[in-house]
């Protein structure tokens, strides 16, 4: 079964009256939601008595939890200081993850600033490898890490580049975000074949049972040429991708995943659409 939830707290949340995380897996469960994505974008700050308490929330009321790792991850980064700073933020990030109840933890992998891409490339694969042998370490090799499709030109995160980085180990993920993808290439999902080219591309490079447990980000979304903007809501129609020529694919072809919605500020609602378009498709 697929699962959907939000990105965070959505304005509604807030607007009833909630005020902590602790509250939201009863808020979601009571929307007909079942996952959720603790955003730790800015910094892991998550004690673990909190985490306690959303773990034990989320298991009563069915909810899955991933987390997204710190915005400020760059694997590409050769500067050992700064490829170490990283490895700190992974590390925080999937012991936070594992206190949740969670395994899965979205990555942004880096970017190319001066470096040739290949050399950033290479920097990465080897930064993913050195992960999993840290967190191997630690006692955290379960946790599954999720390298994110990225929406800017000058970031790392083109789809085969990740699908690239999976093959590294089996336990990773892709986090494939399709509203990155659309903003990417300028407005480039429109059509059913559209998203179904993205569906094959990730089948054939990961294998059918693999790419149907693959982490999904959706929203709609703003761009320039440079690629994203800013995340928009459902009700900006002006605006794509839309998530109902996806819904039958996913259907079809039996995806179990999760897809977390980061539409702005209404992302629960959002997501509970998506919803109600797959179980309908």
């Amino acid at each position: 079964m697929l699962r959907f939830g939000p990105a965070g707290n959505a304005d509604r949340f807030y607007d009833e009256g909630y005020k902590s995380t602790v509250e939201a897996p009863q808020w979601l469960s009571g929307m007909g939601l079942t996952a959720y994505e603790y955003s730790c974008g800015r910094g892991v700050a998550l004690s673990d008595g909190t985490a306690q308490k959303i773990r034990e929330q989320a298991v009563k009321f069915g909810i899955a939890v991933s987390l997204h790792a710190p915005y400020f991850i760059n694997l590409a980064n050769p500067d050992p200081e700064k490829r170490e700073n990283s490895f700190r933020y992974i590390m925080n990030a999937a012991y936070a993850v594992e206190q949740l109840g969670g395994e899965r933890v979205v990555v942004h992998t880096g970017a190319v600033m001066k470096l040739e891409l290949r050399e950033a490339l290479e920097n990465c694969r080897k930064g993913l490898r050195e992960a999993y042998t840290r967190l191997e370490d630690i006692g955290l090799g379960h946790i599954r890490l999720c390298p994110e499709t990225m929406g800017k030109r000058s970031q790392i995160g083109g789809l085969k580049e990740i699908l690239d980085f999976c093959q590294l180990d089996e336990r990773m993920l892709p986090t494939v975000d399709f509203a990155h993808l659309h903003a990417i290439a300028c407005g480039a999902l429109n059509t059913e074949e559209d998203f179904a080219a993205i569906l094959d591309t990730v089948e054939a490079e990961l294998g059918l049972e693999r790419a149907r447990q693959m982490h999904m980000h959706f929203s709609t979304i703003e761009y320039t040429q440079a690629g994203e903007k800013r995340h928009r809501t459902f009700a900006d129609t002006d605006y794509g991708p839309r998530f109902e020529l996806l819904a039958p694919l996913l259907k079809a072809r039996g995806y179990c995943g999760t897809v977390i919605c980061e539409c702005s500020g209404t992302q629960a609602d959002d997501a509970a659409a998506m919803q109600k378009m797959w179980a309908e498709a």
